[in-house]
């Protein structure tokens, strides 16, 4: 369905008006007329919805005909909750004192909201974290009963946790495990997320005689269709951009394909560029052109305007035809064969390489078997490597390890399997919106559902809807060899393309950038990370998270950044004697990426196509066009214009 038709024109209730002002009888009948259309309007209404309810149902029936799904409680939640209530049983003292505690602050509470009754000032028993922005609405602290609904919430919310962190005797694993899904508990049950105790969706409620929550109605159910008979929430209206018109605008030709990639090469903007070109490889798990989303927070026209010479892989959206692709031919066929397809097209046998996120990852692998090759430590063919936000160390994967376990790695490839050999972006997507649920999913289900509004046109959403497929072979040793073994910092410890890889053995000068706020690639883990390469490393720590932390012009003079050149044994020793700059880390990088290149050399600004590989098509190609498009069966897709 539109999203269009969700809009105020598309409801018969909605459209309803003032009449002409008048008086007797004339004016009683018109408005007779109007309350019996009114009624009329929304009887029919009501019964749309009821039909579309009833197919919808109905054809999630037929996709999951009963006895087809399985109550494995795969995540092993119920295994950790009931290890869980074991241990609180075993020492009820704690208990006990946890209960105590929350009456005390519900105590509190009462005399708090006591003396405010009789115009009395008074503290706060419990407020919002900084940065919560589910309480912002000027009722939940100006309204005597929504703050106390607020506060009753939030001490509940804190001693909960505070209860469960407290339990001795968990293996960390379940510790963790059952922390994240107390949370998830937690922050389902805020009073915001509900319509009677929500001010804002009360007031919109009365002011429109209910046409909001009918809206949220046809919303809801557009995105259960959306998502096949499963809750796929709309961020974003979808509709408002198109690849190369108004996301991914910088100019620049696709130069080379592989069944994995497209290399794109941009249009120069400056008379004489860097000798040495620059390689981005950028996660598969999403689109490169986070990278490239508008001109004034586009890093690649950014580096583009500075005279660097920009390739940067798109990533295919893979589907059953790689389903066997592994880790190996993401690293031949992806940096490998750009290394090689940029010398063709510059002439140039060395260059400068960024990976962002997994991109890093496969980044550093490279760096690692190109050690092995040459002997040089990969000297010989690349000046310099930058890491965005990359795991090396897996050590401690944060809260993505909750998700990483035998019992759910297994199921996950038994899933694999059994459709197509690939895992559905949507899954992916699921799991990092679950890392900040507050923000990713009920802010949208309070907008869309609740107050019945239209998701609004951003960007950077788009693009995060904007989801990829993983291939079964390569996401498996992904999982097992990286995340669950740790086997990539380790000497010898996995073997990609015959090669044991030793990123010890990798001589290149490197710059990690990352984000104290990340909950994708912990900064801790990926200091960590950039001490097992055996080259000078700059590591140096942005503010924000996992994209807003990279995404980060100049010009937006947002946030902070801190470095330190000194020695350290632990990521807190670092950070403790480390100096704090204002605004964006890109201007630093640009300095250091600089330094690298000692000769400095400047050469004619090179056109995509000039050189030894001639254009395919425009960027920004067919293969981030691919777009995974509602409405088709599972594990289909189209290439489009961006549309859903």
């Amino acid at each position: 369905m539109d999203r269009s038709e969700n809009s105020n024109a598309a409801h018969p209730v909605a459209m309803a008006r003032p009449g002409v002002q008048g008086s007797g009888k004339g004016t009683t009948h018109m408005a007779t007329d109007r309350e019996e259309r009114s009624r009329e309007d929304l009887a029919q209404v009501l019964r749309q919805v009821a039909e579309r309810s009833a197919r919808i149902f109905s054809e999630f029936g037929q996709r999951n005909p009963a006895g087809s799904g399985s109550a494995a409680d795969e995540l092993g939640i119920a295994r950790a909750y009931m290890e869980l209530y074991a241990r609180m049983l075993s020492n009820p003292t704690s208990v006990a004192f946890a209960w105590a505690n929350m009456m005390v602050e519900y105590s509190n509470l009462a005399q708090q909201s006591w003396m405010r009754m009789f115009g009395l000032a008074g503290s706060p028993v419990a407020a919002p974290a900084p940065g919560d922005a589910r309480f912002k609405d000027s009722d939940w602290s100006e309204s005597f009963l929504f703050d106390f609904v607020k506060q009753s919430y939030l001490i509940a919310a804190r001693q909960v946790q505070h209860a469960v962190a407290g339990v001795d005797g968990l293996a960390p694993e379940t510790q963790k495990k059952v922390a994240f899904f107390t949370r998830q508990y937690v922050d389902a049950l805020s009073p915001t997320n509900f319509a009677l105790t929500n001010p804002q969706v009360l007031r919109e409620t009365l002011a429109s005689g209910g046409q909001n929550l009918v809206r949220g109605l046809n919303n809801l159910l557009a995105d259960i269709e959306k998502g096949e008979g499963t809750l796929q929430i709309s961020m974003t209206d979808e509709t408002a951009f198109e690849l190369g018109r108004n996301v991914a605008t910088t100019p620049g030709k696709v130069i080379f394909q592989t069944d994995l990639m497209q290399l794109i090469q941009y249009e120069p903007t400056t008379s004489e560029v860097r000798r040495r070109p620059l390689v981005i490889v950028p996660p598969w798990i999403n689109k490169y052109y986070i990278l490239d989303l508008r001109e004034k927070n586009s890093f690649i026209r950014w580096a583009v305007d500075r005279g660097h010479t920009v390739f940067v892989v798109s990533w295919v959206n893979p589907d059953e035809r790689h389903a066997n692709k592994t880790f190996d031919d993401y690293m031949l066929e992806g940096p490998k064969a750009a290394l090689d397809a940029v010398e063709k097209a510059t002439g140039e046998r060395k260059v400068d390489f960024i990976g962002y996120c997994l991109g890093g990852t496969l980044l550093g692998s490279f760096l690692g078997w190109l050690a092995e090759q040459d002997g040089k430590g990969a000297r010989s063919r690349i000046g310099s490597a930058t890491f965005f936000v990359s795991l090396l160390d897996f050590s401690d994967p944060g809260e993505l390890g909750v998700f990483i376990d035998e019992e759910q790695v297994a199921s996950l490839e038994r899933r694999m399997a059994a459709h197509g050999g690939y895992l559905e972006g949507s899954e992916m997507a699921t799991t990092f919106n679950m890392l900040r649920a507050n923000d990713l999913v009920w802010s949208f289900v309070v907008n869309n559902y609740l107050l019945g509004k239209d998701p609004f046109p951003f960007d950077l959403l788009y693009w995060n809807s904007d989801s990829t497929r993983m291939p079964a072979r390569m996401h498996s040793f992904y999982l097992r060899k990286l995340y669950m073994q740790n086997l990539l910092c380790k000497p010898g410890g996995i073997s990609l393309a015959g090669a044991p890889i030793d990123l010890s053995a990798v001589r290149v000068p490197c710059y990690f950038i990352s984000a104290v706020e990340d909950h994708i690639a912990p900064w801790k883990s990926t200091w960590l990370g950039s001490r097992a390469l055996g080259g000078p490393v700059r590591f140096v720590l942005g503010g924000s998270g996992h994209i807003a932390g990279i995404v980060n012009p100049p010009a937006a003079n947002k946030y902070h950044y801190w470095t330190n050149d000194a020695s350290a044994e632990s990521p807190e020793a670092w950070l403790e004697s480390a100096a704090r700059h204002a605004g964006s880390w890109w201007d630093d990088w640009e300095t250091w990426v600089g330094a690298q290149d000692a000769a400095g050399q400047r050469v004619p600004a090179r056109k995509p196509g000039a050189g030894g590989l001639k254009p395919i098509e425009d960027a920004p190609g067919a293969y981030a066009r691919m777009r995974l498009v509602a409405g088709t069966r599972r594990g289909e897709g189209r290439e489009g214009s961006g549309e859903r």
